[in-house]
């Protein structure tokens, strides 16, 4: 997994660039909670994007 196979993912299901990383790991929770990827893939997306610097919209409190 990279972040270039991530964007491209978002990019071809959104049609649009995502305007950060933030977006991507949205992207992709979203895709959990509507069973389009099981935990295991959710988590590794979820570590990957956390460590480069991405926060979850439900970590803002």
């Amino acid at each position: 997994m990279s972040i270039y196979d991530l964007i491209n993912d978002y990019e071809t299901e959104r049609k649009q660039a995502p305007e950060s990383i933030n977006a991507i790991l949205d992207f992709y929770q979203k895709k959990y909670i509507s069973g389009d990827i099981d935990i295991t893939e959710y988590r590794a997306v979820y570590h990957y994007l956390h460590r480069q610097g991405a926060i979850s919209a439900h970590e803002y409190a």
